[in-house]
């Protein structure tokens, strides 16, 4: 008896840890309707500490006076289409467009340097950040195959059709639409504006790949650019 009941509770030890690790991995984010949604995709120049230590002594206290709250990120472990290689994707909030926005137009006049100091730390930097239509939640599972894929449109009628069999295609191969954002905004210096991105959960590499070769033989009619992007 003693013996089943130290073996019950290494079990149940075990099955906690287990369950503690794959809560983990999953990154749960909600906003509600008029919050923003910030997306950066940064690339950190080499030995940015001692900048990055200046950064947040002078503009996250900005930053958070006009409401931003950090949220998760992510690594970037490939760009599997586009023409920037990204190593990091960020999610960030606002309270509303009026706070985002005036921070954008008052901290250059606050932090003189800001702009510079941005450009000391990172290569690539760049930024959409979008108005929520409604009430927002979603989770992101870093166990699972997770891709980011933006696309920029030539042709209206042909980017519908093309996205329309986009997401067929996807959804036929096991892919799960995680989040869809349209109607973003970039400022000036940072722009990076798709018209659509869709961030897509795939149960395993293999998975993923089946989709992707055939929507690189897909007619690309009405789209303009497109990147891709893995994230772990």
């Amino acid at each position: 008896m003693k013996l089943l009941k130290i073996l019950t509770l290494a079990f149940l030890t075990c099955l906690l840890t287990t369950n503690l690790v794959a809560q983990s991995d999953v990154k749960s984010f909600n906003f509600k309707k008029g919050e923003i949604l910030d997306i950066l995709l940064l690339t950190n120049k080499p030995d940015i500490e001692k900048d990055f230590e200046k950064y947040k002594k002078t503009a996250f206290p900005i930053a958070f006076k006009r409401t931003y709250q950090p949220q998760p990120s992510f690594r970037i472990k490939e760009t599997t289409q586009g023409n920037i290689q990204p190593t990091t994707f960020i999610f960030g909030k606002w309270n509303d467009l009026k706070n985002r926005e005036q921070f954008i137009s008052e901290i250059g006049d606050i932090v003189p340097d800001f702009h510079v100091q941005r450009r000391n730390m990172w290569s690539i930097f760049n930024l959409t950040y979008y108005e929520m239509p409604r009430d927002i939640s979603f989770k992101i599972d870093k166990s699972k195959y997770i891709v980011a894929t933006s696309y920029w449109k030539e042709d209206t009628e042909s980017f519908k059709k093309f996205i329309e069999l986009w997401s067929q295609k996807s959804k036929a191969k096991g892919g799960k639409k995680i989040l869809q954002l349209t109607n973003g905004k970039s400022p000036i210096g940072y722009y990076h504006n798709p018209d659509l991105l869709v961030i897509t959960q795939w149960k395993n590499k293999q998975e993923f790949d089946t989709f992707y070769e055939e929507n690189l033989k897909m007619d690309h009619k009405g789209v303009l650019h497109v990147n891709q992007f893995v994230l772990n």
